[in-house]
């Protein structure tokens, strides 16, 4: 599709490693995209989940990313859900501590006047957008989020099934984030027979966001949800076109 990107690490802390692709760091603030898939190398640079990041480079706007819980030192990915499931069904909650992590990852990025605090994004595919939606409500300057496929709620993933009443898991619904999302702008992209995450999961929430939006008086909330023919297994695949034109929307709100 495009030439293979390369990402550069910067160390936020300990413990913390924050994986960059765009223009030099020396240029000052710019605005910022920050986006989950996998781990952070490949997020940004494995077509074709990098595909968001692919179709961004060219613009003044830098991508950045983290590895996602259970995605670091060469973990298959297809077994991150099962890792993640096991280690809640231990009491842990790994989710939340990534979560915390990638919040002190923005702080850092933002003191370093690597990005516009006014012009920020976040993006995640599947997994990944879950942990954009969570990252969004955690920090109000973020005002536009891209999820595509995302998991809305961890409940309708097959490895949690054995793990419905657990209360951590049930904290993590993307549900209970109305409130501080409502008045974001957003775009869910998903395929129309999504049996892996749950196409009615996706349309629901981004109903919901819209109705708890129109309370709080917005009578043109900016929620967008974009259903296409499902590829893939379990339709749970994300075609090229539809990157682009998430990527190209990212684009146009970051501009503004």
């Amino acid at each position: 599709m495009m030439e293979k990107l390369t990402c550069t690490r910067l160390d936020a802390a300990s413990n913390l490693a924050l994986y960059h692709v765009g223009p030099s760091l020396d240029e000052g603030p710019l605005p910022s995209l920050f986006y989950f898939a996998l781990s952070g190398p490949d997020s940004l640079t494995l077509d074709p989940f990098n595909q968001p990041i692919q179709w961004i480079q060219g613009n003044k706007i830098r991508a950045f990313s983290m590895d996602l819980p259970a995605h670091e030192n060469n973990l298959p990915p297809t077994k991150a859900i099962e890792a993640w499931a096991s280690e809640y069904e231990r009491g842990q909650d790994p989710l939340s501590a990534f979560l915390q992590k990638a919040e002190k990852a923005l702080e850092f990025a933002i003191e370093k006047k690597l990005i516009d605090p006014k012009k920020i994004a976040v993006a995640g595919l599947s997994r990944g957008g879950l942990i954009a939606l969570h990252l969004a409500a955690r920090d109000p300057r973020i005002r536009t989020l891209a999820a595509f496929a995302p998991v809305v709620s961890l409940k309708n993933a097959k490895e949690f099934f054995s793990l419905q009443t657990n209360p951590l898991i049930e904290a993590l619904d993307a549900n209970f984030l109305q409130e501080r999302l409502y008045d974001r702008r957003m775009r869910i992209y998903i395929g129309n027979r999504d049996t892996r995450v749950s196409t009615r999961a996706s349309f629901d929430f981004a109903l919901a966001l819209a109705e708890k939006a129109y309370e709080h008086k917005i009578r043109s909330p900016q929620i967008e949800f974009i259903m296409s023919p499902s590829i893939g297994q379990m339709g749970h695949g994300t075609a090229p076109e539809i990157f682009k034109q998430g990527a190209e929307w990212i684009l146009e709100c970051l501009k503004k």
